[in-house]
This record gives C-alpha cells, sequence and structure tokens, in this order.
C-alpha cells in the first residue's frame, strides 16, 4: 500500500479548492458577500452547492473554472446555525481576525482601523474564491456566482477583488511563488519533496487523524465539520518601491541586490533554494517542480547557505529543528495559496506610483491556531526560535525601521539594520469551508 493510499479521503464531498493547485498562469475573483435574511441566505447556499467542485477540479485544470465557498462565523449565525453548534467551533474562529489582530502582529498601518472595508467589520459572511485558467471560462463562472443571488433580497454582494498571475510568472516582489507545499495522504496528490512523506489528512481536512494519530477537534453535528477545512483569508499590500529602494541602498551592486534578495527571502527569484545554490542563481533548477523543493535545512544549521531567519526557511524549518527538543514541523504544515492583485510596479522602478498591488494570501487547515496562528506569531513575528529574539521575518514580518536581519558569513556576519515594513495587512477574515454535505445541510435549516 502506497503512502498516499493509507487513508480515504471523501474526494467528493470536499471542495477542490482546498487540496488543489492553482492553475499556472491564473485568474480569479473573490467575492464577500452579506446575509441580510435567513431564508434568502439558505437559498443562496443552496444555488452555489452546484457551482462547488469537489476532489480533483472536474474541468480541464488549464482552461476550467472553479469556485470554492466558504463562511465566517457570523455568517454561519446568519443563516441560523444553532447556537450549540456554533459553540463548536475553534475559539479563534468564533472571535475572527480582527480580533486577533494584536497577537498576528497586524497593528499600526496593519490594524484594523485601516483595513479596507468591509474586511473585519462583521458583514462578511459568505467568501467565494473563483479561479481559472481561462478569462472567459472565468467571467462565466463569476457570472453564475454573481447570479446565485438574483431575486435574493436579503443578499447583497459587498466586496470584490480580481487576481491575476503577473506577467513574469513571479510575485509582485519579483520571486517564484507557491513552491513547497504539503503532499496530503489520500489526496492522490504526489509530494514534490522526496524528504517529506505527505502529511496526515487530518492536519488539513478535518474527520481524519492528524499527525499526532487522534482526531482534531471537529465542529459539530458531524455534518457539518466533516470534510470541512478552516480558511484564512488575507489582502496583503506589498510595498515594492520601499523594497527595492532598500535594496539598492544596502547592497554594494546589482549582483549583490539580487544576493540580498535571496537571503531574505530564502530563494533566489527563479524559484532556486539557496540550500542548493548558495552562491548564485539557477533558472533551471528554480524551473524544476521537483528538484527545487528536494531539500532540507540539518546540513546547514549556522545558516550559511540559507539564513535561519529567511522567509522562506522560517515559513518551513523542514528539518532544521528535528533536533530541537519537542518541535514537530508536521504539526505546523499548511495549505498556502497565493494570488497577485495590482499591476506590476515595472522593473527597475524604484519610486512607488501609488497603485494598489499585493498578494491574496488564503491558508487552508484543520487548525487554525496550531497551523495559521502558530507559524505567523512564532516564526514569522518571533526570532526566538532561531535564537534572535528580535529579528522578525525580514521581508512579511511587521518590521518598523527599528529591526534587523543577520546574514551569517565568514569571516563576520553581516546585519541588516533598520528594516521597515516591506508588507502592510489591508484585511482579513477567518472562514470555514465545508463540505458538500455540510452545504446542503446548511441550505435546509429549519431554525
Amino acid at each position: 500500500m502506497s503512502i498516499t493510499d493509507r487513508v480515504d479521503l471523501e474526494l467528493d464531498d470536499i471542495q477542490s479548492g482546498v487540496l488543489h493547485e492553482r492553475p499556472s498562469p491564473y485568474v480569479g475573483t473573490y467575492l464577500l458577500l452579506r446575509i441580510d435574511d435567513r431564508a434568502a441566505g439558505r437559498e443562496l447556499v443552496r444555488r452555489l452547492i452546484p457551482l462547488v467542485d469537489t476532489g480533483r477540479p472536474a474541468l480541464d485544470p488549464v482552461h476550467g473554472a472553479w469556485i470554492t465557498v466558504a463562511f465566517t462565523y457570523q455568517g454561519l449565525a446568519a443563516l441560523g446555525v444553532p447556537h450549540e453548534s456554533l459553540d463548536s467551533f475553534a475559539p479563534e474562529f468564533r472571535q475572527g481576525m480582527a480580533a486577533r489582530a494584536a497577537q498576528l502582529g497586524d497593528v499600526g498601518d496593519s490594524g484594523p482601523a485601516n483595513w479596507e472595508e468591509p474586511l473585519g467589520s462583521g458583514d462578511v459572511h459568505v467568501a467565494i474564491a473563483a479561479i481559472s485558467g481561462d478569462a472567459d471560462r472565468l467571467r462565466a463562472l463569476v457570472e453564475r456566482a454573481r447570479r446565485a443571488d438574483e431575486g435574493l433580497a436579503g443578499v447583497e454582494m459587498i466586496w470584490q477583488q480580481d487576481c491575476y498571475q503577473l506577467p513574469t510568472g513571479r510575485t509582485s516582489f519579483g520571486f517564484r511563488d507557491g513552491i513547497g507545499q504539503p503532499a496530503v495522504e489520500g489526496s492522490g496528490l504526489p509530494s514534490t519533496n522526496p524528504k517529506e512523506e505527505p502529511i496526515k489528512a487530518g492536519e488539513i481536512i478535518l474527520g481524519y487523524p492528524d499527525e499526532t494519530g487522534e482526531l482534531p477537534p471537529m465542529p459539530a453535528p458531524e455534518v457539518l465539520g466533516r470534510n470541512g477545512t478552516y480558511v484564512v483569508f488575507r489582502k496583503l499590500h506589498t510595498r515594492v518601491a520601499a523594497y527595492r529602494q532598500y535594496l539598492r541602498q544596502k547592497a554594494a551592486s546589482r549582483a549583490d541586490e539580487a544576493l540580498l534578495g535571496a537571503k531574505m527571502v530564502g530563494r533566489w527569484q527563479s524559484g532556486a533554494p539557496l540550500a542548493l545554490s548558495p552562491d548564485q542563481d539557477d533558472p533551471g533548477l528554480g524551473a524544476d517542480p521537483h528538484r527545487r523543493n528536494d531539500f532540507g535545512y540539518a546540513d546547514d544549521p549556522r545558516g550559511f547557505k540559507c539564513p535561519a531567519g529567511a522567509h522562506a526557511r522560517r515559513a518551513n524549518p523542514r528539518d532544521a529543528l528535528d533536533d530541537d527538543g519537542g518541535v514537530n514541523v508536521r504539526l505546523h504544515r499548511m495549505i498556502r495559496r497565493g494570488t497577485s492583485y495590482g499591476p506590476a510596479l515595472p522593473e527597475g522602478v524604484l519610486e512607488d506610483d501609488g497603485a494598489d498591488r499585493g498578494i491574496i494570501f488564503v491558508f487552508a487547515g484543520a487548525s487554525l491556531k496550531r497551523q495559521f496562528e502558530f507559524v505567523k506569531t512564532q516564526w514569522l513575528k518571533d526570532g526566538i526560535f532561531i535564537g534572535a529574539p528580535a529579528e522578525k521575518d525580514p521581508l512579511v514580518g511587521p518590521n518598523d525601521s527599528s529591526g534587523a536581519f543577520t546574514i551569517p558569513t565568514t569571516p563576520i556576519r553581516r546585519r541588516l539594520q533598520q528594516l521597515p515594513p516591506f508588507v502592510v495587512t489591508r484585511g482579513g477574515e477567518y472562514c470555514f469551508a465545508p463540505s458538500l454535505r455540510a452545504m446542503r445541510w446548511l441550505a435546509q435549516l429549519d431554525t
């Protein structure tokens, strides 16, 4: 029996967007809706069910289009989910992202007071993500999704964000993204990292054993919780000009700029990891989906190849913590989805043009606290686990121009000082993506 056959996931009941990668290239749209009338909200759910793919996307992954539907705590309450069921959800989900902003490091410019309306307001009840490899098919699917609330006076679409893969195929900072996703046991999708076995299904999908061998806490009744997953949705504005200016100021040459950027991220812009190519970019390595993920950090404990504080190493330390008293990295693995929005800042431009650009970050997993919040607060926001308590993630951390980033070199380490914030949170929500059975249960509620 193969590793991926050890558990039978009920793929026909699991929303496909949870387990499967977006296409490349891609176009997408995020819609947020508010439910003002319980009956209308249930009818909306009933109309959305036929639009949701399960398991593997049923359509051609290059030209097809599919949606994922999720609900906030307030959304489930607006649908009339009984109080005993609402109370069975994770405390973090019930509180919502805005209430936990300070703990997450969303303060100052990133604080809820500065978030884009209606994010974090309590008015967001339903979140719909539509993704496709073809613009025409996306438009057709989004139109069908928008028509789902047609004639429903008690449902209103309150926010829309379009996204697309930039012409470079990279993020607004210029780096290849989406590398290093874990394979999920039972999904049928192979791991791109031969050094990492697929993680247990219960780490991502509720109702299955997780890495501890136990069933993670699940909302009640079982029909509501099983085959569902928690989803984190965040709009992150990227200060690309500030990032380029900082590298230009700190680097001795253009080659040094590229090296400093790679040291901060943990990969070269092509996607080639420093762990395998520490001295120069290797585009061929970066383009190979298997080779670029076939590495660990245990052979580089002091970070001479890839600094321990680099973004990619912080977000997934891999085997670097295997000998570090009781830290099981697999308990903090998660599915990450990132889509770009806004225009690219032209290559070489160092001045901000005022455009809103950035990343729509989406997380999927069985535990908001142990996965997303742990990584965000303990690994990205704090440096204790790498022996540098005052250092935050140099790229996405809540820096305030007072922090530093250490690059181990011989004979003397290099320290980048006065790191400004390069990423600003524009808002976000904690959501729950239910199974198809759960969506039918929601549509048929009679409370």
